[in-house]
């Protein structure tokens, strides 16, 4: 789509959205078993800011030096048998991925949740080169099975009521229609079980990257991941270039960070390292692994500075639940896998469309809860600005626009301008050039004589 239509389609999703009463109920009442769960686990830390800033320091030092800690990861993880790929775009990733998986002659894989996989566009891919692909996660099958997208980072099916849930399995796989949660997560434990068994190959992204040992960092309260990594005899990771961190040692601050932000929990569930394909004289495992390194417009990110901060993100979610705009207009209105505060300042970067998707850095107020809940340290606010600034200087706004904050500029910066002309005048351009962006629900100020004036 063109920038225009890009921009119009964000525009009315979320009109729509946020207007959508049912909608806004269901979000509202989701994030705030969010929020009581994640004020409890914030209960873990003594000191939550030094956690923060320990992350951030360390994030930022892989940043600085990720080339060699990329290099220190191939090595030690081909030592152990595996295979890297380096994928420069998402195509380069699913040509990768097909290629393994005919080689093998693989017809039928499953997946875990992952934003990176989802980014790619792995799961539409396969199955439009006839290769059965299921998600199994259960928020992401129910995405997958109602023909939908992921809502939100961490938690894919956000937007539905447990209502809605039992709705689609009746109509998929004529389940009673006031099935209760428990019955409906009854019915698909043997289901994806049977598919784990007969899947050739397990997909899985990776919550992190550890340089030092070359493992697969995996995080998560399923335990589908695991399967996906263990039961079928070929493993697929794609992750992110950016996901390094260096020694397992580190994951004793991450994880739980990411625990408590991303859900509330203490600790994940499941917690594994896998720093390989099975190895001699071990019974479990797979045959082959590889991870495929994905860039994607991130080393474009790495050059932008400051906004190559926003790399440091362990895909928590928390600024999602914590920004405004996010709860009244939905994951979806965004038009981009990764949505609220995040997704809004390296979407632009990672789509290598920085004039197309430039506008999510204007859905923001500003108010800052992003960067407050950010375990990371990242400061989001701040970096929604950089890309507005960006904007400017790459004259993205329209001529109109631009003309306008000229003439505003240099009429407000002397008073004796601004009082030459009368308030009609004033009022009348004001509605010309501001009525549409100020929005047809809000009632334009009226500019009044000056103070100035009224005191001679």
């Amino acid at each position: 789509m063109a920038t225009r239509e890009i921009y119009q389609a964000f525009q009315q999703a979320s009109e729509d959205k946020a207007f959508d009463v049912e909608h806004r109920k269901k979000i509202a009442y989701n994030i705030s078993c969010y929020d009581r769960s994640f004020e409890k686990g914030l209960g873990i830390y003594a000191n939550l800011a030094l956690a923060r800033q320990r992350a951030a320091v360390k994030k930022h030092s892989v940043l600085e030096h990720l080339e060699d800690h990329l290099k220190t990861f191939e090595q030690q993880f081909t030592a152990r048998g595996g295979k890297v790929i380096w994928a420069r775009d998402a195509a380069d990733a699913r040509n990768a991925i097909l290629d393994i998986l005919e080689k093998q002659y693989i017809r039928s894989v499953v997946k875990s949740k992952s934003m990176t996989t989802e980014e790619v566009g792995v799961t539409t891919f396969l199955e439009k080169n006839g290769i059965e692909c299921t998600e199994t996660d259960l928020g992401e099958f129910i995405v997958q099975i109602s023909d939908d997208k992921p809502y939100h980072i961490v938690t894919p099916a956000m937007h539905l009521s447990a209502a809605d849930v039992a709705k689609i399995f009746h109509e998929k796989y004529d389940m009673p229609p006031e099935s209760a949660p428990e019955e409906i997560a009854s019915f698909v434990r043997p289901h994806l079980r049977e598919r784990f068994l007969r899947a050739g190959a397990g997909i899985t992204g990776a919550n992190f990257l550890v340089s030092g040992t070359g493992s697969i960092a995996l995080t998560e309260n399923e335990g589908n991941a695991l399967f996906c990594a263990s039961v079928p005899r070929v493993h697929i990771v794609v992750a992110g270039i950016e996901k390094v961190i260096p020694s397992p040692g580190d994951l004793d601050l991450f994880w739980p960070l990411l625990a408590v932000h991303g859900t509330g929990q203490d600790m994940s569930a499941y917690n594994t390292l896998v720093s390989g394909p099975r190895a001699a004289g071990e019974e479990e495992g797979p045959e082959e692994m590889y991870v495929i390194l994905l860039d994607n417009g991130r080393s474009n990110l790495l050059a932008a500075i400051p906004q190559r901060r926003a790399l440091s993100c362990i895909r928590c979610g928390a600024c999602l639940n914590a920004c405004p705009v996010y709860k009244n207009i939905g994951g979806h209105s965004y038009g981009t896998v990764y949505s609220g505060p995040i997704g809004a300042v390296i979407s632009p970067h990672l789509s290598g469309q920085l004039k197309e998707y430039i506008h999510l850095s204007y859905a923001s107020s500003l108010c800052g809860r992003c960067t407050d809940v950010c375990p990371a340290g990242i400061d989001l606010h701040h970096q929604l600005l950089q890309n507005r600034r960006l904007a400017v200087r790459n004259a993205f706004p329209p001529r109109t626009e631009r003309w306008g904050i000229k003439a505003y500029k240099m009429t407000m910066s002397k008073a004796s301008r601004l009082d030459k002309a009368p308030p009609g005048i004033k009022n009348l351009f004001a509605g010309l050039f501001l009525k549409k962006a100020w929005g047809p629900r809000r009632t334009l100020p009226k500019v009044v004589e000056s103070f100035r004036k009224k005191m001679g």
